[in-house]
């Protein structure tokens, strides 16, 4: 079921909510559980029913994995095998559905056997609800969690305001918020904060990040050949519809669970303002890059080993988050480039040399916007084909009106014309994407905005000219572009 839909907005949501403090209220606590477990497993099974099997059985073996962890936590050696046999078969499972075919594939490239791709579809939030049971029991053999409770443990794994597209939450800091009596009556407050946050990141999906995905999609995939200027609008387009699109998604599960009364970490602090690339991990996917901090980098030695290892830990790293994203070598490209950025930036801070705000900026957003080129890219021919128009290796066509100012550039090849005719765009789409890179760049997140949220008729009022706009626009949905990670 998407957020960004009328059943989920005017059925699936109020109902559920309405349902469970009425439990609550009844002092049917775990009656009240029950039926946000029941509830999350519906929204997972209305996209396809044939996978709450797969949820469901992922969910007990891990729980029965945890209960192992936490009886025998004496036995040294057979907790860490039953640790092992717990992650192995996690990651068991996220291969055979996420990465068979691309095995497959890889095999058949360098090989002269041709086996039959599985055509495997890949199930929803595969990868969050895997990441997410990787935590629990590694934190639970590091004695971080004591859980019992097959419920306790079934309502943390299927919380449906996080279950398809993160974020990524550790079992200590979303389960004891259920078991807090204040927790169990409605907050006004807290209402009115999941209400804004919900509706600020569904305008933020289907107005913005829908927009600038047309824009995306026509110099990605249905375009040759892209000049300078359309390449740069192409690849500038992608880079804000990826963050409207994500964090918009993450606003709306954060705002939806806060509705219950429960705060979810923050996934998103105005990544694109970030002046290093450290600075940008510390800000993109939050808990993402807390997971593979905690759960890879650390683990392999961190920061504690010699230089040389610190900077492989850091390559094996994001090559890890490059394939966890997707099936694919693009995939792989774009974390180690982000990898290799790191290993630079960890060798710059060794320097004296320290660059001004803006043009650290200025590097950091570029680097970024052309790493994003490989996440998006359907092959490297594409890719390529968007790199080489951004640097004008196929043609620069300048607005029509500056030629009176630039006519000298035309002997060295420089064109003038209308400028967005093969991308179908026009003056309006350009001054709409300035907004929206602006907004990125100047404004506040929605959690600052959220933080002042109080429930007023001034804020009611606001609230709802920005819900109404976004439901009118519920007609052209798309699908959240991390469902297919």
């Amino acid at each position: 079921m998407l957020f960004n839909s009328y059943v989920f907005i005017f059925l699936f949501l109020p109902i559920t909510f309405a349902i469970y403090f009425a439990l609550n209220r009844k002092k049917l606590i775990i009656a009240a559980k029950g039926w946000l477990i029941v509830a999350s497993f519906f929204f997972y099974g209305y996209w396809n029913p044939i996978y709450v099997p797969l949820l469901l059985g992922s969910l007990l073996f891990n729980y029965a994995i945890g209960s192992i962890l936490i009886q025998r936590r004496n036995h040294v050696a057979f907790s860490r095998l039953a640790l092992m046999i717990g992650i192995a078969g996690n990651l068991s499972l996220l291969a055979y559905f996420k990465y068979m075919d691309f095995f497959i594939m890889n095999i058949n490239a360098l090989s002269s056997l041709n086996l039959k791709l599985l055509h495997i579809t890949l199930p929803l939030g595969i990868s969050f609800f895997t990441f997410t049971q990787i935590s629990y029991l590694v934190d639970t053999a590091r004695g971080t969690v004591r859980e019992f409770s097959l419920l306790n443990y079934a309502l943390f794994v299927t919380f449906f305001p996080r279950l398809l597209v993160g974020p990524i939450v550790r079992h200590q800091e979303m389960m004891p918020q259920f078991n807090t009596l204040r927790n169990k009556i409605l907050n006004d407050r807290h209402i009115a904060q999941g209400l804004t946050l919900f509706f600020l990141g569904l305008f933020k999906k289907v107005v913005i990040a829908d927009t600038l995905a047309e824009w995306a999609n026509t110099g990605f995939d249905q375009t040759q050949s892209l000049a300078l200027i359309e390449a740069w609008m192409t690849s500038l387009s992608y880079t804000l519809q990826l963050y409207y699109d994500f964090s918009g998604y993450t606003d709306m599960a954060l705002g939806a669970a806060l509705l219950f009364n429960i705060k979810l970490p923050i996934n998103f602090n105005s990544p694109y303002k970030s002046c290093t690339i450290q600075e940008f991990w510390r800000r993109w996917h939050m808990t993402l890059s807390r997971f593979v901090r905690d759960y890879i980098y650390i683990p392999l030695g961190g920061s504690r080993v010699p230089e040389p290892q610190i900077l492989v830990n850091i390559l094996i790293t994001f090559f890890l988050v490059g394939l966890w994203h997707g099936a694919g070598w693009t995939f792989v490209i774009w974390g180690l480039l982000h990898g290799g950025a790191l290993v630079v930036f960890h060798f710059w801070q060794k320097t004296p040399f320290r660059l001004p705000r803006l043009v650290s900026w200025i590097i950091t957003f570029n680097f970024v916007n052309a790493a994003w080129i490989f996440f998006r890219a359907q092959s490297f021919s594409d890719a390529m084909k968007v790199l080489k128009g951004m640097v004008g290796l196929t043609g620069v066509i300048l607005p029509e009106k500056f030629i009176h100012l630039f006519a000298v550039l035309k002997q060295y090849g420089i064109q003038f014309g209308d400028v967005f005719t093969t991308m179908g765009w026009n003056q309006r789409t350009f001054y709409c994407f300035m907004v929206c890179f602006l907004m990125a760049l100047f404004f506040k997140n929605s959690n600052e905005i959220v933080e002042r949220v109080r429930p007023t008729w001034r804020a009611a009022g606001a609230l709802s000219v920005i819900s109404i706009y976004a439901i009118f626009n519920l007609q052209k949905v798309r699908e959240f572009i991390y469902f297919n990670f």
